[in-house]
């Protein structure tokens, strides 16, 4: 789908739902022009329409909270976007991560649907500040040697349900290898995205050796 193909209001606008790109929290909610849009694509960075001041808003440009943008969709209407992107900041101008922190209905377990960045950022936390009786904590205490221990048990643990075949077991123990994994990752200051660029690099490098098989 083009510019000219969305459908923008009376105003010229077009509301722009923009998301953390990892851990699919919903960000704010924006509007933008056509011009605005162009910007966008054009930078890959956020930039909207302010409809207080009437003016062309880069998002960061004074506060330095850029959001660099993954992708762009609209809906099935074409008259609204999903803007997915990775911050280098608050979202919010008030300092909050997300624009939407104003509960009306649900408790705190409605917040957030798991994902591997929301367990990094906990984590992150239970090294930084460590909870009385929690393994992960116990963890970092003992230091990396224990947390190399346990991927070695757990790999083990891997292998053994694998190879008996046994699919909900292998499942299980898969996901204790990927938890002392992500500590491990925590205590040596690897990032999940740290791991995804390099598994892209080598998607990358196998398409390019796809293409020249086929020429």
């Amino acid at each position: 789908m083009e510019i000219k193909d969305l459908k923008f209001d009376e105003n010229g606008l077009i509301p722009a739902i923009v998301v953390d790109a990892g851990s699919k929290k919903v960000l704010t909610l924006a509007y933008m022009n056509a011009e605005s849009l162009r910007i966008s694509i054009e930078k890959k960075l956020t930039c909207f329409w302010s409809r207080s001041r009437h003016e062309l808003w880069l998002k960061g440009a004074t506060s330095g909270n850029y959001q660099h943008i993954e992708s762009i969709t609209a809906d099935c209407d074409g008259d609204a976007l999903l803007i997915k992107v990775k911050k280098d900041g608050p979202a919010c101008h008030l300092g909050t991560d997300s624009c939407f922190e104003n509960r009306i209905f649900g408790g705190p377990e409605a917040d957030e649907d798991f994902s591997v960045d929301a367990l990094y950022k906990l984590l992150v936390g239970r090294k930084s500040e460590p909870k009385e009786g929690s393994y992960t904590s116990y963890l970092f205490e003992k230091g990396v040697d224990k947390m190399l221990k346990k991927v070695g048990e757990e790999s083990t643990e891997v292998i053994i349900a694998g190879k008996a075949d046994d699919k909900p077991e292998t499942i299980y123990e898969i996901a204790d290898l990927m938890y002392h994994v992500m500590v491990l990752m925590v205590e040596m200051g690897i990032t999940p995205d740290e791991i995804l660029k390099e598994l892209a690099s080598r998607h990358v490098i196998d398409k390019k050796v796809k293409q020249e098989k086929m020429t």
